[in-house]
């Protein structure tokens, strides 16, 4: 009998063992899922024991970037370094009900946390053109998220919608004067691309069109998203009277979250399943698509920088099983020179670079 009491204990001590070295294959910390957010939970969120008032600093890493040889890689035409800023959701208190808007500059210095209310979600931001101030979600009330957009300087917050549903995803027009974004109404699985003036007048779909996460092409003519709309998950352009619909990737599993770059030749978005997001870069017609992210990282939500020479995104290359560990990276657009932003114990997401 003791023989066999050893014999069991060893068996489980092996299993919890090869347990722990994995991470979750299904877990609520993949936050940059692009489908309606479910309602934040009500409530404040319990604040963390204090806050760092140091800004984070720039880190390198040196990964690997397998890229097949095969594919026309475009190489980063400039040796300068990254400039502008770079505005993100962080999730200082560990739960989405209490996601924060933050900014930081595109060197890693000149952290700053902007919105203030502790008790509600705040996501999805994105600056303006001008790089004057930013936009974003945040939650109101049960199935109801409302678009903000606040100068950053001031810290002055206008509220540009009301009641029209759960709004995320808002993007300024290049010309300054629209404003984009996804809505889902109560008990409806459906997401209707949205249009309205930048002062938040006159909002009104873009006819027949689902989808979400929208971004604009760099001269304002068409919009990038994603939608199911022909079975699996792809990017389509649309311009802004619906007309136009054109299929753009050929990717398995796209989530969503995409941009284009500044000079109009690239698109740049994430696929794969989930724990082994890729970061893939394509040409604006979809083709050469090809991964430019290290592998191994869960990467995932990139965003263009100004100069169209860099990619800032989310990974977990220091944290790979930590529900927490997402941080803001920044790599050329071969995918060389990787380098951390963010270092902290919570989550760092959604990011959107700017001047």
């Amino acid at each position: 009998m003791n023989k066999r009491i050893v014999f069991l204990s060893g068996f489980l001590l092996i299993m919890l063992a090869c347990t722990l070295g994995n991470p979750p294959q299904s877990q609520t910390s993949d936050l940059l899922a692009t489908l309606a957010a479910s309602t934040p939970l009500t409530g404040s969120p319990a604040a963390p024991s204090g806050e760092a008032t140091e800004s984070p600093t720039l880190s390198s890493v040196t990964l690997p970037t397998p890229i097949p040889s095969t594919l026309t890689v475009p190489t980063s035409a400039s040796t300068g370094q990254p400039t502008g800023k770079i505005v993100y959701t962080c999730q200082i208190f560990k739960v989405q009900a209490g996601n924060q808007i933050c900014i930081i500059n595109a060197d890693g210095t000149g952290f700053r946390r902007l919105t203030t209310d502790d008790s509600k979600q705040h996501y999805y931001p994105s600056l303006s053109p001008d790089g004057r101030s930013v936009i974003y979600a945040a939650f109101r009330e049960s199935n109801v998220y409302e678009i903000y957009e606040m100068n950053i300087a001031s810290g002055a917050v206008v509220q540009l919608t009301n009641r029209l549903g759960n709004l995320n995803a808002p993007e300024i027009s290049p010309d300054g004067e629209s404003i984009v974004f996804k809505r889902a109404r109560p008990n409806s699985d459906e997401n209707q691309l949205f249009l309205m003036e930048r002062n938040g007048a006159d909002p009104n779909n873009i006819p027949a069109l689902s989808g979400w996460d929208p971004t604009w092409s760099p001269d304002g003519k068409l919009i990038l998203f994603a939608s199911n709309r022909d079975g699996a998950v792809q990017l389509f352009t649309v311009r802004a009277n619906g007309k136009g619909l054109h299929k753009v990737s050929d990717l398995p599993a796209i989530r969503g979250r995409s941009d284009w770059s500044p000079d109009g030749k690239y698109i740049v978005t994430y696929s794969g399943a989930p724990w082994e997001h890729e970061v893939y870069l394509m040409t604006a017609d979809g083709s050469n698509a090809h991964i430019v992210s290290p592998q191994g990282g869960n990467s995932q939500g990139a965003s263009f920088s100004p100069d169209s020479e860099w990619i800032a995104f989310t990974a977990y290359f220091d944290h790979p099983s930590d529900d927490h560990g997402c941080e803001i990276y920044i790599m050329r657009i071969d995918g060389t020179d990787l380098r951390r932003l963010t270092s902290n114990d919570y989550c760092d997401y959604q990011p959107r670079w700017g001047p």
